[in-house]
């Protein structure tokens, strides 16, 4: 038996740079991973076979043609000749819809998890690579070992970046509504090329403290996400989201394309005073977590 956690990401940095004439969008972006996780297992059957259970999640998720798990280790099983016999379990745990990551940490998870059974060699790793990327932009992310990346390109071109230690905790609040990722790209607005510059060179002065053990809380105002322009003004409930955290913080950003939002706070104390004040509002699921 083979155990994998699925991490979630948050984005402590996001800028659209472009429009791609593939259709797609070029970003600059910090990846952070959290302590919030789903849980994969793989196990080999007598049966040939790939089997996939899910607990937890919406119904649909069990539908293996709607699962990318499952889609992951079709890829695989094809990419390097073998048959499959295998039982893969998926417990979620990640909010659907929320800006976390959590289908592309999935596949990552199910792509790692199959490598480590069937026991393939280290060389395989840039063929994984390319399997992860053509499964979805963030995926690439989740098969590093590390807390932090900057992503350019469609997010897949990383540069890992490595904190010091003395982090500040993370406050994390979905709001109980999906967002869907195409449907924000396409009311998306890009920003002027002078103010795209200017918000690239905080990304540059938001690595360098992280790098040096010098990010802080207070310094909150480094992050940014373009994605909250074509959100925050139709998602109410995201919106409502991100001013009642930031009331009780002080801060607060959107990950992603939605729907959760985060703050930072400096002690554990005041982070879990947080997430109980916003766990108690109805629909809401908080949770106390860490960079990892």
């Amino acid at each position: 038996m083979i155990n994998v956690k699925a991490f979630a990401k948050v984005n402590l940095y996001l800028e659209v740079t472009r429009r791609r004439p593939d259709g797609y969008h070029d970003l600059a972006t910090l990846f952070a991973r959290i302590d919030v996780s789903d849980r994969l297992s793989f196990r080999k059957t007598a049966v040939p076979g790939l089997k996939l259970l899910v607990e937890g999640g919406p119904q649909g998720l069990c539908e293996p043609l709607d699962n990318i798990v499952y889609l992951a280790a079709v890829k695989f099983f094809a990419a390097f000749g073998l048959s499959p016999a295998v039982e893969i379990k998926l417990e979620k745990n990640i909010p659907l819809g929320a800006g976390l990551g959590g289908g592309s940490s999935d596949a990552a998870g199910a792509l790692l998890g199959l490598a480590r059974l069937y026991k393939l060699p280290r060389s395989a790793a840039g063929r994984l690579m390319k399997i992860a990327a053509s499964l979805g932009s963030d995926v690439p992310f989740f098969m590093l070992d590390t807390a932090m990346a900057v992503g350019t390109g469609r997010g897949e071109k990383l540069k890992v970046l490595k904190p010091a230690a003395g982090l500040p905790y993370v406050v994390l609040v979905y709001p109980g509504v999906p967002v869907y990722t195409k449907e924000v790209y396409g009311r998306l607005k890009l920003g002027a090329k002078a103010e795209i510059n200017r918000r690239r060179k905080d990304l540059g002065l938001l690595c360098g403290l992280i790098k040096k053990g010098r990010f802080a809380a207070w310094q909150a105002g480094l992050l940014f996400n373009r994605l909250e322009d074509p959100v925050l003004p139709v998602n109410k409930e995201v919106l409502l989201a991100k001013k009642k955290l930031a009331k009780a913080a002080g801060n607060a950003l959107m990950s992603g394309s939605g729907a959760s939002v985060f703050a930072l706070c400096e002690s554990r104390a005041e982070a879990a005073r947080l997430t109980a004040e916003m766990g108690r509002i109805r629909g809401y699921r908080a949770f106390l977590t860490k960079f990892c």
